[in-house]
């Protein structure tokens, strides 16, 4: 049994939807089919939320009537047999008349939570019409029947294994399922998700639940490129990465992939490919144990972080000096990207500034604390790049009119990352396209 995991783009529109169907019935292997809500319904679904937030209501109804419009729409486009057509538009009706409900009640964390659950709920079931009306044999699985996280915001993957296995025996005659990305449930059994790109993770760990063959996650892109395609001309999609090399890609950047969508599939050994919805015959990136070869293979970079440099030359040498400023960052749940010490200070970088206040004045009695914010990561990833001749001194020739503040290097064979101000983001990635893939 495979994966296959639909983004928001490969559905946002009906003749998408359409193009989706003829994929995963391009074989008879039994497949489980992960969609992510129609593109822009998150977006929308959370301004409501927002609205509701601040009390506005008015605003909030605008937001919802406008948003029922598209869907009805979409369902119109979507769906042409009367009778699925007539379903399409009360799955709308039912989704939509909660919407319209939750204006008459308190805001709250929980109320939140299940209105962002809306477009999930949605793009399957109005997939799953579209199917009916094609006569393709299938079954809704609700994820929130298996998909659960713990108090700590965690995915249970010993649970959901044993949920999932349980409603797969039970409909053992079925060779095809359909399920929502994104939302679960969490300790306390109410609706909720696995943050933003959480589709992703969800395919993931439904590969590692079931032992999947493989966990094709389809895009609008062809694969993972060498660099961002949005910024810099020439790319190429990368045709084979490990498991290591793509999670250090993700985390620092790479948007075609989220960063907890590694782990599980890792874990497990699933493969886990990166395909087209537009191209589906192109070969894409194919993510695996073997990298298939060594050197540099990918750039990408990671904006919004914030430097903190601690300096005290009385303290730094002290022993568990360290130990005392991470216990900081520890405290307030954040973590560290990058590290870098001297005789008298201490650099880390965040990418958050949600506890910065709090970090910085319980920083302070160690010293002066400084604080650089609108900085970037630019990783340089590649299987043991650290021992591949040359590679530094290309890295260093290719951005030597950059000021680079930071470099971490050695902490990983994978991975080289700079710190650079944000504002020269763009023509770093475009000077190591140049000197290290030579385009």
């Amino acid at each position: 049994m495979k994966v296959m995991k639909f983004g928001g783009t490969s559905v946002g529109k009906p003749e998408r939807m359409h193009q989706v169907s003829q994929l995963i019935t391009r074989d008879t292997e039994p497949k489980i089919v992960v969609l992510s809500a129609l593109s822009g319904t998150t977006n929308s679904l959370v301004e409501i939320s927002n609205s509701l937030a601040l009390g506005d209501r008015s605003a909030a109804k605008q937001k919802i009537d406008k948003l029922e419009a598209h869907y009805q729409g979409f369902v119109n486009e979507l769906l042409l047999k009367e009778a699925t057509r007539a379903k399409g538009f009360a799955v709308v009706s039912e989704h939509f008349e909660f919407l319209n409900i939750i204006l008459r009640i308190s805001f709250s964390e929980a109320l939140n939570k299940d209105i962002l659950a809306q477009g999930e709920l949605l793009s399957t079931k109005l997939f799953s019409a579209y199917l009916e009306e094609q006569g393709v044999d299938h079954m809704l699985l609700p994820a929130l029947e298996f998909m659960t996280i713990d108090q700590n915001e965690e995915p249970q993957l010993g649970s959901i294994k044993i949920k999932l296995s349980q409603l797969l025996q039970q409909n053992n005659q079925k060779k095809l399922f359909i399920t929502q990305g994104y939302i679960c449930r969490n300790a306390r059994g109410e609706v909720d998700n696995l943050k933003r790109g959480g589709s992703d993770y969800t395919a993931s760990l439904i590969a590692a639940a079931i032992h999947a063959s493989v966990c094709e996650i389809w895009t609008d892109i062809d694969g993972m490129h060498n660099n961002d395609p949005r910024i810099v001309d020439k790319t190429n999609a990368i045709e084979q990465l490990s498991f290591d090399e793509a999670a250090e890609l993700a985390y620092f950047g790479a948007k075609i992939l989220h960063p907890t969508c590694i782990w599980p599939a890792q874990l497990e050994n699933v493969p886990v490919k990166l395909l087209n919805t537009m191209q589906p015959d192109a070969n894409g990136t194919v993510i695996s144990k073997e990298a298939g070869s060594t050197g540099v293979k990918a750039v990408a970079a990671k904006d919004g972080i914030i430097a903190i440099k601690i300096k005290s030359s009385r303290m730094l040498l002290a022993y568990g000096f360290l130990r005392k400023v991470f216990e900081v960052f520890e405290k307030y749940k954040t973590s560290i990207d990058m590290i870098t010490t001297s005789e008298v200070a201490v650099s880390v970088t965040i990418d958050t500034d949600i506890a910065l206040k709090e970090i910085v004045k319980e920083l302070e009695p160690f010293g002066t604390v400084d604080v650089e914010r609108d900085q970037t990561i630019v990783s340089i990833v590649g299987n043991e790049i650290a021992q591949t001749e040359d590679v530094l001194q290309k890295l260093f020739n290719s951005v030597n009119e950059i000021p680079v503040t930071m470099v971490s290097y050695g902490g990983s064979t994978h991975n080289i990352s700079l710190l650079v101000p944000s504002s020269y983001k763009t023509k770093t990635l475009q000077l190591l396209n140049k000197g290290l893939f030579g385009l």
